[in-house]
């Protein structure tokens, strides 16, 4: 059973909120989505209505342990958040410059607060203990709450020291998810467990090595399984397809046909592209072909799913209860080779299913298409949601219940 914020007596208390401000950034610093802010807002809102005073943290992108790097500073969701937080009281943000999380500043800060004001620390990345679940880092942040809630889901699977070790400095009456970790995990295992049919799984991205295990669990629960992506490249050339350089794990070939078996063996429907966007080299100015599958150059490679498997995938979605959509379809970061991914977005999303889209990249491509909002449910999480779906404990949730 997982302990969520409503179950504490949080009321004036000092709340320390572990989030997930892990958002995209342009060159000029500016934040391109703020998707994962805004998901933050309903827990510190809550503090904050309960007179708590709030201390919140995150990560944001690898920057070098120890060493301040303007790139990779929280300032730009500080400003942010202050504009969505909209709060009469104070929002506080470690602007020392220091590399330090646990600064000086940070602790005059934060004795100063008053209850229903916020501070929010520096990059916790900034300390190499936070990656190493290091426990006197732990410590050290736990002195910035007599509470700990979680609301990190897409670092949940992450075992560092703001998500894992930290949770020993609490008892089950002082530590909890927050709203959006909540919900997250319940709507994965209520689908995954109970889903209503026909249940239809897209799967795309680069490699099927990462999403192998997911694979294997999906074969188990859903009546059709889409494949796009760069891993695609993977079975067709498992099938004796010549994929000229498109991206294939070599390795891989044999577990490829072994996924395929055991979903004919399930009765499980499996489509993979009939056509596919081709180039002689990654770049936007490049020649482009539409070939059919088997019919892929030699020393060109395939950079998305072309409009005949468009057209198939769709008919293949028509009779959906239930989607899950996990990956890409292509190399949507360029205009060209976009139009498989943005395509597959507007069809999920017209559909009458419940839709449940993995984080990273998928929700990436559904914001870029305009369709979050048609969407049942957008997850914060890449990596994290795979972990659910493979049946795995996530260090995060599992810390909480212990």
């Amino acid at each position: 059973m997982l302990n969520t914020i409503r179950d504490l007596d949080i009321d004036g208390k000092t709340v320390f909120i572990r989030c997930d401000f892990n958002v995209p950034i342009d060159e000029f610093g500016n934040i391109t989505d703020d998707r994962r802010i805004r998901a933050a807002l309903q827990t510190i809102r809550y503090c904050i209505d309960r007179e708590c005073k709030v201390v919140l943290a995150s990560h944001f992108s690898r920057p070098k342990a120890g060493v301040f790097d303007e790139k990779y500073s929280l300032y730009p969701v500080y400003k942010r958040l202050d504009n969505l937080l909209k709060i009469k009281q104070e929002l506080y943000f470690d602007d020392s410059k220091s590399g330090e999380v646990v600064s000086s500043k940070a602790k005059e800060l934060f004795e100063k607060l008053e209850p229903r004001e916020v501070l929010l620390l520096e990059n916790l990345r900034f300390d190499a203990r936070e990656t190493k679940d290091d426990m006197d880092f732990a410590k050290e942040l736990s002195q910035f709450g007599e509470i700990y809630i979680n609301d990190a889901f897409g670092a949940c699977h992450r075992k560092h020291a703001s998500i894992h070790a930290i949770t020993k400095f609490y008892d089950q009456e002082h530590k909890a998810a927050g709203f959006l970790l909540a919900k997250e995990v319940n709507f994965f295992s209520k689908v995954l467990e109970h889903p209503s049919r026909p249940f239809i799984a897209v799967v795309g991205g680069s490699k099927v090595s990462g999403k192998l295990e997911a694979l294997n669990k999906l074969i188990e629960k859903v009546d059709k399984i889409i494949i796009g992506g760069g891993m695609a490249f993977t079975f067709l050339k498992a099938m004796g397809y010549e994929v000229g350089n498109s991206l294939v794990e070599e390795d891989l070939i044999e577990e490829a046909l072994h996924i395929m078996e055991k979903a004919q063996k399930n009765g499980i429907k499996f489509y993979l592209p009939v056509d596919v966007v081709v180039a002689p080299e990654f770049s936007e100015h490049t020649t482009v072909k539409y070939l059919p599958t088997q019919e892929i150059p030699k020393e060109w490679m395939g950079l998305d799913i072309g409009p005949a498997t468009t057209r198939l995938f769709r008919e293949a979605l028509n009779d959906a209860h239930t989607i899950i959509w996990n990956g890409p379809m292509g190399v949507y970061e360029m205009d060209k080779f976009a139009k498989g991914s943005i395509k597959m977005s507007h069809y999920i999303a017209e559909t009458h299913a419940t839709t449940i889209v993995g984080g990273g990249d998928t929700a990436d491509v559904a914001q870029r298409a305009g369709d979050v909002d048609e969407m049942t449910f957008v997850s914060t999480g890449g990596g994290a949601s795979l972990k659910l779906i493979e049946g795995e404990e996530l260090p995060g949730i599992t810390a909480l219940q212990e």
